[in-house]
């Protein structure tokens, strides 16, 4: 009989019991905000002016905040550490997460690397730095220079064994969603989650994100004169399941163009900065506005931490582990939403909803006037009017008065892409709508599709040409 090393046994048993561990600090975590937010709810009801009452749900904000910036710091933050769909003061804090993860050893990096390569990181490389460029929750990523090259390169490595912890994690919050949907907010959470389960999924695959980087790098660069943002080129022959090594873009990450614009003596609260950033969220609209409504296939992970701002304000645009392909119908079905929101109809809004089929019950009196802040809550950057944050446990917000009870899975990353554009547009300080951008995208979107006739267009005081002019620049 072999001997037995007590060590080996005690990790095999660590191992074994770690999601256990890990559903039990969620659940703990979780109902600590939950009940956190429920008090605050009893508390706040008191308090009849409506301004004191926003700052009251600020501060409870920014409690909340930290207690979810040390959950999703500890369990997984690509799950729940993503300013999606969330209060401002969330937003602020949780954006730091994007690429700040726990890196895994060089040591672990360089036997992985050969593994998969089949060479030794010398043979390959002439020089790799062995500190992380950043660290996220599925991998972490490298500058170096492969030998006879030119260039430097980003080499994007999985972190072992991760992949069956975020499971536990996205586990623990579909039940979750499954309690929230039934007691305080009337959305279907569960299908998002669900969604949210099979798109992080195909993060482990970095074969599959390699062919969705070089079709949308194919789809913008091919159909603009300029490419609004720049896509990584892909070193096809040094692509595996784990290991991706792709074009390195020299830049600045957008969460710290503040401390840069400052940094060269540019007043970050004056006209040049602003110009700059306006210049930016510009151009990652225009790009997602192509994809989304033009093509149907796009890069649905818009978070701080995969934008680079490069010289001009030029932006890359890295990451594309979760990418949508969207049905025909879906996506001409969006295109009408947008119009919806961009016009302000709420005729067409409630039309809308049916075509995309999501099912509402409503029980308030203006009925298609809340179905239309719904829509603004959900697909637009720019919230509703009236609205300066979004308050999902309060009455007066639409997701209490109407009810989603479902919501197409797959129209999920389209929501989650809006609000990450939001998050950034809170960043940078501009309020704009998406929607009133993507108007003329969407137009022609529905006129190739033969949805809208020249009569149409007329009317809405457009024309194909000039269509054609903005959505080709």
């Amino acid at each position: 009989m072999l001997p037995v090393d007590p060590k080996e046994i005690q990790e095999k048993l660590s191992t074994h019991f770690r999601p256990w561990q890990r559903s039990f600090q969620f659940w703990v975590r979780a109902a600590d905000i939950y009940t956190g937010y429920k008090v605050f709810q009893l508390r706040v009801s008191f308090e009849k002016d409506v301004q004191k009452q926003e700052a009251m749900w600020e501060r409870q904000h920014e409690v909340a905040a930290e207690k979810i910036y040390n959950m999703c710091s500890d369990l997984v933050a690509q799950i729940i550490g993503k300013p999606d769909l969330a209060p401002a003061a969330w937003v602020r804090r949780l954006v730091t997460l994007c690429d700040q993860a726990p890196a895994t050893h060089y040591g672990v990096v360089q036997l992985l690397l050969e593994k998969e390569l089949g060479r030794s990181v010398d043979e390959l490389f002439e020089r790799f730095d062995p500190t992380p460029l950043g660290s996220a929750s599925i991998a972490q990523v490298h500058r170096a220079r492969l030998r006879g090259g030119q260039r430097d390169v980003a080499v994007k490595v999985q972190h072992p064994g991760v992949q069956n912890l975020m499971m536990t994690d996205i586990h623990n919050l579909q039940a979750f969603a499954l309690y929230m949907q039934k007691t305080d907010i009337k959305f279907d959470l569960y299908s998002i989650t669900k969604e949210m389960e099979k798109q992080i999924g195909y993060e482990f695959d970095f074969e599959r994100e390699a062919s969705a980087m070089e079709r949308i790098q194919r789809f913008l660069y091919g159909n603009n004169k300029k490419a609004p943002v720049s896509v990584p080129r892909v070193m096809r022959d040094l692509v595996t399941r784990r290991v991706l090594v792709m074009e390195y873009i020299d830049g600045i990450p957008i969460l710290k163009l503040g401390d840069e614009i400052a940094k060269r003596g540019i007043n970050p609260g004056g006209k040049m900065a602003a110009a700059a950033k306006q210049n930016i969220l510009k151009s990652l609209t225009l790009a997602y506005g192509q994809m989304i409504l033009r093509s149907g296939f796009f890069h649905a992970d818009p978070h701080p931490g995969n934008i680079l701002i490069c010289k001009g304000s030029e932006v890359a645009l890295l990451d594309y582990g979760q990418v949508k392909d969207l049905p025909e119908e879906l996506r001409l079905g969006y295109a009408y939403l947008v119009l919806a929101i961009a016009d302000n109809d709420p005729v067409r809004a409630s039309e809308s909803y049916r075509e995309l089929g999501i099912t509402t019950l409503s029980n308030c009196e203006d009925e298609q006037k809340e179905m239309l802040r719904l829509a603004q809550t959900m697909f637009d950057t720019k919230l509703p009017p009236g609205v300066t944050m979004l308050q999902p446990f309060s009455e007066e917000s639409s997701i209490k008065k109407i009810a989603v009870q479902a919501f197409p899975e797959e129209l999920f990353s389209v929501l989650r892409t809006v609000h990450l554009l939001r998050g950034l547009s809170v960043g940078l300080g501009i309020n704009y709508s998406c929607a009133e951008q993507w108007r003329p995208i969407a137009e022609e979107a529905l006129y190739f599709a033969g949805k809208l006739k020249d009569e149409d267009l007329k009317n809405r005081s457009c024309n194909r040409g000039f269509l054609r002019k903005l959505f080709w620049r």
